[in-house]
């Protein structure tokens, strides 16, 4: 954006920024921030996990019949 397309537009949205309740409290761009970070950190780790499950290989043993 140039120059003046910002200033246009901040000039517009400051109005509307007046406009919202002063006592209201919104997470901003920070909460986005701390959300984003932790969904991706959960992502890695699901991913890492599958990939610790797929190396694990055993055979199961049948449970004896005759076993009560």
């Amino acid at each position: 954006m140039t120059l003046p397309t910002t200033h246009l537009a901040v000039t517009q949205l400051v109005p509307l920024a007046k406009e919202l309740d002063e006592n209201k409290v919104t997470p901003g761009i920070l909460g986005f921030i701390v959300f984003a970070l932790l969904g991706g950190a959960v992502w890695m780790l699901m991913k890492s996990m599958n990939k610790q499950f797929k190396k694990i290989d055993f055979e199961e043993v049948p449970v004896d019949a005759k076993r009560d």
